[in-house]
């Protein structure tokens, strides 16, 4: 007898346990202060809109039409945003973060990239800034979601405001787990792990929809100086500067990194694989505006 798969309910039930638990495991651990956790490090997130070789941003242009609205939640500083938006009519970038809204802005005006609109806030609180749904053609996440305890609400939203058809960018370990190797080596303990690519294609299909998946290469962050990888991992540890296990962490740290390609990185790069995973929306399966 063949076992049934598990339910939308009870993935979402797991997906949200996953998601407190490394919370917890966090606010248990920090150290560091909580707020704008982006806004001291959104430097880190901006990339040339033009740039080209990256197979995840070629995929997307795949998928963009001219003629499109595109919804990125989650923008950040416009890492695809941007190039997307010298690619399609509108893009529409929806970020909490004011550092993050800053960096992007500054991007727009350096680029002079006037197609974009910024929406500040939450999603799926942002959905109701949209208007009238639904609102864009394609709806974005780019590395957004594993740390979202309501993963259903935010894809009814995501599909709410779209015409045509949802993608999603995600790893199959979120990128904060990067740092994972130095959780036992600073706090004593494995991190635990948030929900990722797999996760969001077994939902995806419980819910009904029939997800593309398509498996690129994924790059290894790399970063101009010590000091700036040193800061990132830092955030990921949540640890202060100069307390006890931060010097720990220092003193350890160079056994740990290389130079390569002209950035500073970890020696051991990070395993895994990057997806493109898309979705179609239609009246058959979109849902009524969240309330």
């Amino acid at each position: 007898m063949t076992p049934s798969l598990p339910a939308a309910p009870d993935l979402e039930a797991t997906w949200a346990e996953r998601v407190r638990a490394n919370r917890v495991q966090t606010e248990r651990l920090r150290e560091s202060e909580s707020g704008d956790f982006y806004a001291p490090v959104s430097n880190l997130f901006v990339a040339d809109p033009r740039r080209t070789g990256e197979p995840a941003l070629d995929a997307l242009f795949g998928i963009a039409r001219p003629e499109d609205t595109w919804l990125d939640i989650g923008a950040g500083a416009g890492r695809y945003a941007l190039p997307l938006a010298l690619r399609v009519k509108e893009v529409v970038a929806v970020e909490p973060s004011g550092g993050m809204r800053r960096a992007l802005r500054t991007g727009m005006g350096e680029h002079g990239i006037g197609n974009v609109r910024v929406v500040p806030g939450t999603w799926p609180e942002a959905l109701d800034e949209l208007g009238a749904l639904p609102a864009v053609d394609v709806a974005l996440i780019a590395h957004v979601g594993y740390d979202i305890d309501g993963i259903g609400t935010f894809l009814d939203a995501m599909e709410a405001a779209t015409r045509d058809r949802c993608v999603a960018l995600m790893t199959d370990q979120s990128p904060a787990s990067v740092a994972d190797p130095f959780w036992p080596l600073v706090h004593g303990e494995e991190r635990v792990a948030l929900p990722s690519l797999l996760d969001l294609v077994e939902l995806l299909r419980a819910r009904g929809r029939d997800p593309e998946v398509r498996i690129v290469e994924r790059s290894p962050r790399s970063f101009d100086s010590v000091p700036a990888l040193t800061a990132f991992l830092r955030r990921q540890l949540f640890i202060a500067e100069g307390g006890e296990k931060d010097v720990h962490f220092r003193a350890i740290l160079p056994e740990h990194i290389t130079r390569r390609d002209g950035g500073w990185t970890l020696t051991e790069r990070p395993a895994g694989s990057l997806g493109v995973v898309t979705w179609r929306v239609g009246e058959a399966v979109r849902p009524s505006r969240t309330a």
